[in-house]
């Protein structure tokens, strides 16, 4: 058979650029998938995806002109239904065998051919067949429906087509952009494959200014790349062409010379590698007069509205000048420059201007302004929040670092949200909380003040760094809390992969302070203050939330490297002080690890079920009543072992805590092999069960060792 390469390309209209690489990914990934599904390619086929502003494409090694026949064994109905007493087929079995395209003329023949095999609790009859493997036309006309079909589209559009003289008229066609032509090669040979109302041949079209040729000839699957870069001046791959841009911004930055370097920013080249086919790197420069301008608000108009790359000195400092990719290289570029620079500039204009009037407020008298902002029907404005918030802030800066925190936290929870209301974050709502920051300084504010307003939505994502100072951890926890006690308060949940208000990562924020830096403070209880500043507005949710605060850091955990058992072991018991949770896991991890653990954790979960059985009981133990050697051995080696274990745990030293326990195996094993617990003597089964209680309460401090049980 045929064994040459494959090669698809759908030539559309401008696509989506925020999701082209997706694009490009997912249409080589399904069609690939479903060729080797097919048995029309191998199975180590090497699949090379395409994806430029007006193409997705895909190439694929070793893929057959025919699949190759394969045997199939199909069941047909219990050996009681198929045949008769006599063993002959029943009009059933024959109507069956018809319907696959089995000879029954001789129904004895037909019966013979046939196996018979156990399907439960009866036997069925099966039938063998060859199946024809599936022609190239076919199985890529198959391929290709799935890969569009299950191409992630943001958004579909509807378009027309003028159909064939046969039918005439119009008829709808839904993509994500109009296509306008359609390659199938297999090797040099076109695949006559249909889709979105196109016909598949071996022709494209390049760039679309700068093309050397009107329509781009494909004579071979192996050629695409090669010819569409030659004679349509595109660089089809969407990985060479980002590489190529990479290239061309640090080459660009080296002329400008004295180190700068382009901002890294690894959504803006894939952005921007989408919307040109041919890139051409441009230097452009604006006036320094806008260097006034804090250099974030300058940063983010240029990459957000005009996807150019800021040029920064070697301290990180925005320079005036900035790189343009554009998707023409004509002989004179002046043009070009001098266009974007034009275009540019007053976006900064707009910028200096929003932050020379917002100045000439202060955050101060910004706040009353709080209390006409909705933040939800049914919790208020912005200014009843930021009251809150407030409270919270005062409450955690007291417990944390006294009347001096809490005030200063109270000062920056009170500012923190008005800079809402400036004309800088009204334009750009990326920078709430930094504009407050810069605004708050120039108001003249404690630094760490101003440090704290501009951090207090940190973390902002996986991996965000978190506040610099104190009063800024106060603060962001405080803001965190108000969100998620208020939204669970009034049932607003997380279901599914909808998460509206963003309580997961709000979630992940709280875990990562509270263990990060280390705070003394206890989960439940700064849940437990922050309820009461919503007065009648949430009627509860505090149960639901701190079951959703503990899974969101055993799944964080998890993502750690730390095993599921270490994790339910230490979960199990709810730690209060998250900033102890690292060390008991590390702990358990040092426990499991020793020769004792496995007998141990078992015996835990025995002693466990058999107090959980008997209900509420006293772990107090009384000598004169142990009358087995093994339970005196048992209560001895306690005597010794106990409080050392537990003032190791007291000095923080976890792991020696629980390793200093291990010495118990032996007398744990020797209790059950010898000690009837639930003696018939009640006072003897109620002594037994306290020793049992004092020894469970020993063994778990750090973690639920029965998890550890296989």
């Amino acid at each position: 058979m045929s064994l040459q390469n494959l090669l698809v390309e759908l030539f559309v209209e401008e696509l989506p650029p925020k999701v082209l690489h997706k694009l490009g990914a997912a249409f080589s990934g399904v069609l690939a998938d479903q060729l080797k599904a097919q048995g029309l390619a191998t199975a180590d086929a090497v699949v090379t995806a395409f994806a430029s502003p007006r193409r997705l494409a895909a190439h694929v090694t070793g893929v057959l002109a025919q699949a190759a026949d394969k045997a199939v064994q199909q069941k047909l109905m219990p050996v009681a239904v198929g045949l008769d007493a006599a063993g002959n087929a029943t009009p059933a079995l024959l109507k069956k065998l018809q319907a696959l395209g089995a000879d029954v003329s001789d129904p004895a023949a037909a019966v013979a051919a046939l196996k018979r095999a156990p399907d439960g609790k009866a036997e069925a009859l099966f039938y063998d067949s060859m199946v024809k493997g599936a022609s190239l036309q076919a199985g890529l006309q198959k391929a290709l429906d799935e890969a569009l079909a299950k191409l992630p589209i943001p958004k579909v559009m509807q378009y027309q087509l003028e159909n064939d003289c046969e039918l005439p008229g119009w008829s709808s066609v839904n993509f994500v952009r109009p296509a306008h032509s359609l390659i199938a090669l297999h090797g040099s040979n076109v695949v006559p494959v249909k889709t979105l109302g196109l016909t598949a041949g071996n022709s494209t079209k390049g760039h679309r200014f700068e093309a050397k040729l009107p329509t781009v000839v494909v004579p071979h699957a192996d050629q695409y790349d090669e010819v569409l870069k030659r004679d349509g001046s595109v660089i089809a791959s969407f990985v060479e062409r980002r590489a190529e841009i990479e290239r061309q911004l640090n080459a660009a930055a080296a002329r400008v010379g004295g180190g700068v370097k382009p901002i890294e920013d690894d959504a803006l080249l894939d952005e921007v590698t989408a919307l040109v086919e041919r890139p051409n790197v441009l230097t452009c420069q604006f006036e320094t007069e806008f260097l006034g301008v804090p250099q974030e608000c300058l940063i983010l108009t240029m990459k957000a509205n005009q996807k150019y790359f800021p040029l920064l000195d070697a301290s990180g400092k925005l320079t005036h000048q900035f790189l343009v990719v554009s998707n023409i290289t004509p002989d004179d570029a002046s043009f070009v420059i001098g266009g974007n620079e034009r275009v540019v500039r007053p976006r900064l204009a707009d910028a200096k201007f929003f932050f020379d009037q917002d100045r000439k407020k202060t955050l101060e008298s910004r706040v009353e302004a709080l209390s006409k902002v909705v933040y939800h029907n049914k919790l208020g404005t912005q200014g009843e929040r930021m009251a809150r918030v407030c409270a919270i802030a005062r409450a955690i800066g007291q417990q944390v670092g006294g009347d001096a925190l809490a005030q200063q936290a109270e000062q920056a929870a009170r500012l923190a949200k008005t800079d809402l209301l400036t004309d800088m974050v009204g334009e750009f709502p990326e920078l709430q909380g930094m504009m407050g920051g810069y605004y708050a300084r120039h108001d003249g504010l404690r630094s760490d003040v101003a440090e704290a307003i501009e951090d207090h939505y940190k973390p902002r994502f996986a991996g965000d760094e978190l506040p610099r100072n104190n009063v800024g951890l106060v603060v962001a926890l405080a803001d965190k809390l108000e969100t998620l006690v208020g939204m669970f308060g009034i049932g607003n949940v997380p279901t599914g992969d909808k998460d509206p208000f963003a309580l997961r990562r709000h979630a992940l924020g709280v875990i990562r302070m509270l263990i990060e830096k280390d705070m003394t403070l206890a989960l439940p209880d700064v849940l437990a203050l922050s309820a009461p500043v919503f007065g009648d507005k949430i009627t509860g949710g505090s149960d639901v939330l701190i079951d959703f605060i503990y899974d969101r850091l055993a799944g964080s955990l998890r993502e750690q490297g730390f095993s599921a058992q270490e994790v339910d072991a230490v979960m199990a018991l709810r730690p209060a002080r998250l900033g102890q949770v690292s060390q008991f896991l590390s702990a358990v991890r040092a426990f499991a690890a020793l020769p004792e653990s496995p007998a141990l954790a078992a015996a835990n979960k025995r002693i466990g079920n058999i107090l959980k059985k008997a209900g509420e009981v006293d772990a107090h133990v009384n000598p004169a009543l142990l009358q087995e050697e093994a339970e005196k051995n048992l209560h001895a080696v306690m005597q010794k072992l106990l409080p050392e274990s537990e003032a190791q745990f007291q000095a923080g030293d976890y792991t020696a805590s629980l390793q200093t326990l291990a010495a118990l195996r032996g007398p744990v094993d020797a209790f059950f092999d010898d000690v009837m617990v639930n003696a018939e003597a009640m006072d003897l089964r109620l002594n037994r069960q306290g020793l049992l209680k004092s020894l469970h309460v020993a063994m778990n401090r750090v973690a639920d060792l029965s998890r550890l049980a296989s």
